[in-house]
């Protein structure tokens, strides 16, 4: 908004003359709500998609999952007891004043009262737990653009129902490899990739117990290149992150963190593409 108030290259991308008024802050929210009920953010997406379809950068055979964390617009302290009353703390202290140390804090017991669809999730073993969204992402494998993106609630599960889910979306050959990490190697979700046609190129996670993924897989060569190629995806959080705006949310809920994250790839595949269409 100050931008547009002197800045003469934002007016003159948005439309707007010299002496126009500059739009209320109201507009904004509710252009937004309009994005989000005419699901801009995913046609976009597909269209920008379709354009690397018709200039020959997709692959239909070879892809790679995976998922990061987004960190959720709320604070630690507003991850209260879901039977608290009136919004203050154990003692009639206020969440502010309270002391978490020592508090066992479940999901199942707990929720935001700033984002009450965030979730407490750890990513890995000695890592500080976050409120946050999962956000799921699949490329294809030969110059590692996304072909789709799903968001949802930080759930232990969540990786692999996307996974599942946006395989059934994306337009591929009737018979492809999927990459992943260790977090993939259940035998649960290898099921379901087989039955959809779709050969699961996982890391094997054999630590504790047995691999869903048998000798059959590993030893062919395609699997080799899928762990190889499976590394890039980290390219798209890498950019998402640091350029993009997905480190933490500035919207609440998991559609509108979702609309966010799905143009932020939508944006990662025009970089990408513009070496690949006009290279030097």
């Amino acid at each position: 908004m100050e931008q547009l108030e002197y800045n003469l290259l934002f007016r003159w991308f948005v439309g707007l003359e010299m002496d126009d008024p500059v739009w209320d802050v109201t507009v904004f929210t509710k252009n937004r709500n309009r994005l989000l009920e005419g699901e801009i953010a995913e046609a976009f997406f597909e269209a920008v998609l379709e354009q690397a379809r018709t200039a020959g950068l997709l692959s239909d055979e070879h892809f790679t999952v995976d998922g990061t964390i987004i960190e959720a617009w709320a604070g630690q302290k507003s991850f209260r007891p879901k039977d608290e009353d009136g919004g203050t703390s154990s003692g009639g202290k206020r969440a502010s004043e309270r002391d978490f140390h020592g508090e066992r804090r479940k999901n199942d017991t707990h929720a935001s009262t700033t984002d009450p669809e965030a979730r407490l999730l750890r990513k890995g073993k000695g890592k500080e737990a976050k409120l946050c969204f999962l956000g799921h992402v699949i490329t294809e494998n030969r110059n590692g653009l996304l072909v789709a993106t799903e968001t949802t609630l930080a759930t232990g599960t969540a990786e692999r129902e996307a996974s599942e889910n946006m395989m059934k979306q994306v337009s591929r050959a009737r018979r492809s490899t999927l990459g992943g990490d260790k977090n993939y190697d259940t035998q649960d979700h290898v099921r379901a990739l087989r039955a959809l046609g779709v050969t699961p190129h996982v890391a094997q996670n054999d630590r504790n117990r047995r691999s869903a993924i048998d000798d059959r897989t590993t030893s062919h060569p395609g699997y080799e290149v899928s762990q190889r190629k499976r590394k890039c995806v980290e390219q798209v959080f890498g950019w998402g992150k640091s350029v993009g705006p997905i480190r933490k949310a500035k919207h609440r809920g998991v559609k509108r963190v979702g609309w966010m994250f799905t143009l932020t790839q939508a944006t990662y595949n025009l970089v990408r593409m513009r070496p690949l269409l006009c290279p030097t």
